[in-house]
């Protein structure tokens, strides 16, 4: 019966829709995927809302540097920017270790940060980065202020994501480039695991767009032209989790780590011209079929 209330009270943060399905639960919190757009996310009902996640120390303990081929990524994700040149201004929403911060900066942007994990800002104080510690509204940046805002892995935390992205709207040019990523909440993963999958994970990741339902918002947020695509997969992990029934043990301690092995078969697969060829293609199936893990943003205001 308490779920049944729920899908009742619960509202879809991608479209407002107040009609779901119950998915399940995780770490005690309710699942719901919406009914309109196929969005999934935690009970957002003030009786039963998940408690806000502490980023305090989000890094603390993490190996900040960055590996030699995400950088290298990362510089051709930056090359592609070089369109929206224009006041030279560049802001990375949630720039943790300040791997795209650095990107920025070798390519000869004023590059700048906003995060709110002190042991991120530890770390951005070492390296000598320009950013804002707080959240971006505090952040109180100028009206159309940035030819490029990018938020990377950073959706899927944000309790009401349309303030962010108003707000990312507000301070970026008109004709600038917001590009993000986030989790997919209809890829192969999600599908084949469901609430198994370790990427749902309330009250960290708090909802997983679908490719409608970010569309929806980023429209309804002030964004004019939005591409969205579907990429990315960790086999790994769904041969794990189908062979053992979960990545825990019944601790609740993690037997599979998502992030390792991702790290491991991206390296593996950048390091050669026919590897690199290997993964744009799968890439490109997984984004002609919409069942790419990570959706892969650009919009323009």
């Amino acid at each position: 019966m308490r779920d049944e209330n729920l899908k009742k009270k619960s509202v879809c943060p991608a479209c407002s829709n107040g009609e779901a399905k119950f998915a399940g639960k995780k770490n005690g919190h309710s699942i719901f995927y919406c009914r309109r757009c196929l969005t999934l996310y935690s009970s957002n009902d003030a009786e039963d809302a998940p408690p806000a996640f502490d980023y305090e120390d989000y890094y603390e303990g993490h190996d900040n540097s960055t590996p030699e081929f995400a950088a290298r990524r990362l510089d051709e994700i930056v090359k592609t920017f070089e369109p929206f040149r224009q006041n030279n201004r560049l802001l990375d929403v949630g720039c943790g270790a300040g791997s795209m911060l650095e990107a920025g900066l070798k390519n000869n942007w004023q590059a700048e940060g906003v995060e709110v994990s002190k042991s991120g800002v530890d770390y951005l104080h070492s390296k000598g980065f320009k950013f804002f510690f707080g959240t971006l509204q505090e952040a109180k940046f100028p009206d159309n202020h940035f030819d490029v805002i990018t938020a990377v892995e950073i959706l899927e935390h944000i309790p009401a994501p349309q303030g962010l992205l108003e707000e990312i709207a507000r301070i970026l040019r008109s004709g600038g480039l917001f590009f993000a990523t986030t989790p997919h909440s209809k890829g192969i993963s999600a599908r084949l695991l469901g609430t198994r999958w370790s990427t749902i994970a309330p009250p960290e990741h708090i909802h997983l767009f679908s490719t409608k339902g970010l569309k929806l918002l980023l429209e309804k947020s002030g964004f004019k032209q939005v591409k969205i695509s579907t990429q990315g997969v960790n086999p790994f992990e769904i041969i794990h989790v189908l062979r053992n029934g979960d990545s825990t043990n019944s601790s609740g301690e993690k037997t599979f780590d998502r992030n390792q092995t991702g790290f491991q078969l991206n390296a593996y697969l950048s390091e050669s011209p026919s590897k690199k060829l290997i993964k744009n293609s799968v890439n490109s199936l997984l984004s002609l079929t919409r069942l790419g893990d990570s959706l892969k943003i650009w919009a323009q205001k």
